[in-house]
């Protein structure tokens, strides 16, 4: 298969996934400002933060303010991880791409584009923002499930989940940030009602909410909730389900590819990594330190993936 076709696919899942992350992301930060007694346009600075932006957002404006913070999250063409580029950015990889895919996978995309673009067309306020949000995850588990139920399990399905897995991986440790950020100005808040409220905000915007409940009988204790999004196996959003999913889908590479890469090694130690250590040794480390490192190893994977699979030749 052409690298071009194999970079195609995984930007393309890569981008649609990211379109449903920031506004996950965006949720998170919404939901948890919310809860601030006094109303601070401040807590949008650890968001931006985290969504890896702010230095592109302070480019435009010296002040943080949520109403602008949302927009340049949602709209903004300047900012290459805002919704509405990354859902363009998305539907043209697919394009590219176009015979690689089913006719319902493409059509799904390219209807998604459509709606969210005019979705999209004007200011989002905080009073509409919810409906918007439900808006974009409809569409985005649109697009997932189409492509899971109409593609062929082949080398082109391998390359489109490890896009979609990677970008995953990272969008869970940057909304875990996100608690890290916002809650740093408030340590007395620890281990109080209040900090288990923003915990559940946290598994709301990943869905994983019901989910957590079934597990641990709806106790809301910020270890759980940390072992449920970094180490639970069975949680489709976690750190160590995203690995276990990028493991197997090389695994499938390796064999049709006849041989194995870098990308292969780094993620088999992270895989084995967040199989053997414990919620204590994150909390105990500092999880904004584990989160931070767990982002850098988790870039160094996709530029391996770029290079072992030679995406531009």
């Amino acid at each position: 298969m052409l690298g071009r076709t194999a970079n195609g696919l995984f930007w393309m899942s890569r981008y649609l996934e990211r379109t449903e992350n920031t506004a996950r992301l965006i949720d998170a930060g919404f939901r948890m400002s919310l809860t601030r007694s006094v109303a601070t346009d401040e807590d949008w600075d650890g968001v931006l933060q985290s969504a890896g932006v702010r230095e592109v957002y302070g480019e435009k404006s010296d002040k943080v303010t949520g109403a602008d913070a949302m927009d340049f999250l949602l709209r903004d063409k300047s900012n290459p991880s805002s919704v509405i580029n990354c859902m363009e950015f998305g539907r043209n990889n697919a394009r590219t791409v176009r015979t690689a895919l089913t006719r319902e996978s493409w059509e799904s995309i390219n209807e998604s584009w459509l709606e969210i673009k005019q979705l999209l067309a004007k200011r989002v306020t905080h009073a509409t923002l919810p409906d918007v949000i439900e808006a974009i995850k409809r569409r985005t588990a649109l697009m997932r499930g189409t492509f899971s139920g109409t593609q062929l399990r082949d080398e082109l399905y391998n390359f489109a989940m490890l896009g979609s897995f990677v970008e995953r991986a990272d969008n869970t440790a940057r909304i875990l940030d996100v608690k890290y950020y916002v809650l740093l100005p408030s340590l007395l808040h620890v281990g109080t009602s209040m900090d288990n409220f923003h915990w559940q905000s946290i598994l709301r915007s990943v869905s994983a909410h019901r989910s957590y409940s079934w597990v641990y009988d709806g106790e809301y204790k910020p270890a759980n909730i940390a072992h449920f999004l970094i180490l639970n196996r069975r949680m489709p959003r976690s750190l160590a389900f995203c690995y276990e999913t990028i493991n197997s889908n090389l695994a499938h590479l390796a064999r049709d590819y006849g041989g194995q890469i870098a990308a292969h090694d780094t993620a088999a130690r992270t895989r084995n990594m967040l199989l053997t250590t414990s919620t204590e040794a994150v909390m105990e480390a500092g999880l904004h330190e584990f989160l931070e490192e767990f982002m850098l190893v988790n870039d160094k994977l996709a530029s391996e993936i770029t290079d072992g699979y030679r995406f531009y030749t």
